[in-house]
């Protein structure tokens, strides 16, 4: 009996000591002090599932790469990602970040599409969390948000440089636009193109509109182009509209240029989709996956041995998205048991106050207190299945 008490009281003592060493929490995001066990928390919301989910898979498989590398080699912490479903949509938006808060969020990178972005930062903004998104470009994203900053190009700035290398290279073309009215990425884009444009002596020939990117039939649209005898349309839009655009503009033999934007960037990945459609079309976008750059390379292999498949840009900007919260982060001299608060102001002096990063969606990327980043996009054309860049 006597033997049993003795081994029951130190059985307990020890489950007491081992209690006591899971203690030392601190701060909002809920992370270990110190040590081998601390943990820098940061989460995503994007569209997982529904028709632009390859937006969303992409940027989580993109960021995956960059925290397995992160862990890899800091011997100091270990970060953790973790993304949520927000079908891009606001109010799923806030629903899968409040979801973060619970999980004990500490940064967060996303959300991936402007619609949920706004919402989504708007919360953040007044929990004072620090926020990047990778690709929600609306300016609406971050105005009035001294937390929220963008690894991706504006709207206005991708219609400014689209612009701009139209008519350094069609200037001889008569140029038209197809977008969506209703879509702020879209007007956002198509209104600061229309204005460059006009700036370079060039006018559109034809601006058609559609009010959802569920729609079915653009024959109206494109018929309005051809007859207006436009040689090149600029398409502000995502990769599923477009599809159709490309399928039916054959259809109807109508042998016109194409120039899209990075929202068109996973067009050669669309189940169902007749790549050869893609043939000879423009693409601005941040990051070309058959690049040269030993970077880029070196990304593309370790996506295609992870997932198989060729990233697009919106992997790349998950991947420099992860990577440039923490290597502001560890600039900053912040370390994980801190609080949401105070990591979210210091993350805002260190970006706008000098913090600079080569990414491979572009060289030395700064950022304006107004969360927008500077880089330059590359434009490639699509020929065998493949990005070619031009400029």
């Amino acid at each position: 009996m006597m033997k049993r008490i003795i081994v029951f009281a130190m059985t307990m003592m020890l489950a007491v000591g081992l209690l006591a060493g899971c203690g030392g929490s601190s701060g909002s995001g809920g992370s270990s002090e110190g040590g081998d066990d601390a943990v820098l928390k940061i989460g995503g919301t994007g569209p997982l599932t529904g028709g632009a989910s390859i937006y969303g898979m992409s940027v989580k498989q993109g960021a995956e790469i960059a925290v397995e590398e992160i862990n890899a080699s800091n011997p100091d912490f270990k970060v953790e990602f973790k993304m949520e479903d927000d079908e891009a949509d606001g109010e799923k938006g806030v629903n899968a970040y409040n979801k973060l808060k619970d999980w004990g969020v500490q940064m967060i990178m996303g959300s991936v599409t402007t619609g949920s972005c706004i919402a989504v930062s708007a919360e953040a903004n007044s929990d004072r969390i620090f926020l990047m998104t990778p690709s929600a470009s609306s300016a609406d994203v971050t105005a009035g948000k001294d937390n929220a900053f963008q690894i991706c190009f504006t709207d206005p700035n991708q219609g400014v440089k689209a612009a701009d290398n139209i008519a350094k290279n069609f200037s001889d073309k008569k140029v038209a636009a197809i977008y969506n009215n209703s879509d702020a990425y879209s007007t956002g884009i198509f209104n600061a193109f229309k204005k460059e444009l006009a700036s370079k002596g060039m006018e559109l020939v034809a601006e058609e509109t559609y009010p959802d990117d569920t729609n079915a039939d653009y024959s109206a649209q494109l018929t309005s182009c051809k007859s207006a005898g436009a040689d090149l349309i600029l398409l502000p839009i995502y990769y599923t509209p477009a599809s159709v655009i490309l399928k039916q503009a054959k259809d109807m033999n109508y042998d016109t240029t194409f120039f899209g934007v990075d929202g068109m960037d996973g067009i050669l990945d669309m189940e169902g989709f007749d790549t050869s459609l893609a043939e000879g079309v423009y693409l601005q976008t941040p990051v070309n996956p058959w690049s040269e750059d030993e970077n880029v390379a070196d990304f593309v292999k370790k996506y295609q041995d992870k997932y198989g498949d060729i990233p697009n840009q919106f992997a790349a900007d998950g991947y420099d998205g992860i990577y440039a919260l923490y290597n502001a982060f560890v600039e900053a001299k912040l370390t994980p048991d801190k609080a949401n608060d105070e990591i979210c102001d210091t993350m805002i002096q260190t970006i706008t106050g000098g913090f600079t990063y080569d990414g491979i969606t572009g060289a030395g990327m700064t950022w304006s207190e107004n969360g927008e980043v500077n880089k330059t996009p590359t434009v490639c054309i699509i020929e065998d299945g493949k990005y070619k860049d031009i400029d």
